[in-house]
């Protein structure tokens, strides 16, 4: 997760206090992005994400204000498959409740938009952002306006031949989304790190602990897009039985698509198949990480954070189980969506906490 140059000395011209003020910025950036990612799990699970049928960067920021206003939106729902084949005969008042959830969660992606840029503009005007910084905020801030265009892509999909969006943009969407997510928070604990320089003591780390949390933060993040698929696919819906699925742990059917590959992204079997098989690897790596690095590592912020990074590998997987079994109401499907990004929140802590100690 590293980039090039994070290891140059600190810009001489920012101080403590500058550093902290990034690193704050940064956290609440990274909380705009969750956030919008949790809504944007609720607009899948209510159906509402192709209720704005337009893209409006500028103009869009504004609902409508009048009921000639909501009448042209709901119009232009009324085009699109998605109410001619599933919503037929809606009431407007059910239309509008689909329309908040959608404007509300490009509400907040555009403000992201605004948080991010202002400061930046600022910290940069006041030269209190360090030069190994700068050119990592400006590709972010290049990242995030990518993202939204994917987002109009997803929402394309679903509006011609199609009742909801396609699975693969979905997952493209969330996945992009997370990455910006990650990256923010690695540059904030790599700022962290900066001003607490003195806080890194000797640890009996070993090359395979970094190998390891590394290959847990991908793993991860793998799990999200995983999910993605799942949530496109509605899997969620099937199979809702645990630990067995259609009273088998391998279902029927895994492979019956032709290529043999085309399964991992189209077959909803397979789908929710390899998101449990996923879960149970992340989990039992992230327990073993845990309790070798308890028997052996002296640097207390390694093995604090392998801990929680355990528990909330464990606490993940049961409310997934909890979400399935209950078939994904809006509540869990939404607490499961942040809990997938509080977790990898920890792992890069842990990975952070990992590749600072000073290994033996």
């Amino acid at each position: 997760m590293a980039f090039a140059g994070t290891d140059t000395p600190r810009h001489a011209a920012g101080d403590a206090t500058d550093t902290r003020a990034l690193e704050i910025w940064l956290i609440v950036v990274a909380a705009m992005v969750a956030l919008t990612a949790v809504v944007g799990a609720a607009t899948r699970l209510t159906g509402s994400g192709l209720s704005i049928t337009e893209w409006q960067p500028i103009m869009g920021v504004i609902p409508p204000l009048s009921d000639a206003d909501w009448q042209d939106a709901f119009a232009k729902y009324k085009q699109i498959p998605q109410y001619i084949e599933v919503n037929r005969g809606m009431s407007l008042a059910a239309f509008k409740s689909i329309f908040w959830w959608e404007w509300a969660h490009r509400l907040i992606a555009r403000a992201i938009g605004v948080v991010f840029l202002v400061p930046f503009l600022v910290f940069l005007a006041t030269r209190r952002i360090p030069g190994w910084l700068a050119p990592r905020l400006v590709a972010l801030f290049l990242l995030g306006g990518l993202q939204g265009g994917i987002g109009w892509l997803m929402v394309q999909s679903g509006l011609v031949g199609r009742v909801d969006v396609n699975p693969l943009k979905l997952a493209l969407h969330l996945g992009c989304a997370v990455l910006i997510f990650a990256l923010i928070i690695w540059t904030a604990l790599e700022l962290h790190g900066r001003r607490h320089p003195s806080r890194i003591r000797l640890a009996t780390v070993t090359s395979g602990h970094v190998w390891l949390a590394t290959g847990l933060v991908a793993l991860i993040y793998l799990q999200v897009i995983s999910g993605a698929l799942v949530a496109g696919h509605k899997a969620g819906l099937t199979y809702n039985t645990w630990p067995l699925m259609d009273g088998r742990f391998v279902p029927d059917g895994v492979l019956r698509f032709s290529p043999w590959w085309s399964n991992i992204f189209q077959n909803i079997a397979t789908v929710q198949f390899n998101h449990r098989m996923l879960a149970y690897l992340i989990v039992g790596l992230g327990l073993w990480q845990a309790l070798r690095l308890a028997r052996t590592a002296d640097d207390e912020r390694v093995r604090r954070s392998s801990a929680w990074l355990a528990v909330g590998l464990l606490a993940q997987m049961g409310l997934g189980i909890w979400t399935l079994l209950a078939w994904v109401p809006l509540s869990l499907g939404v607490a499961h969506q942040a809990g997938a990004l509080a977790v990898l929140a920890v792992a890069l802590w842990h990975l952070h906490a990992v590749r600072n100690a000073r290994m033996q």
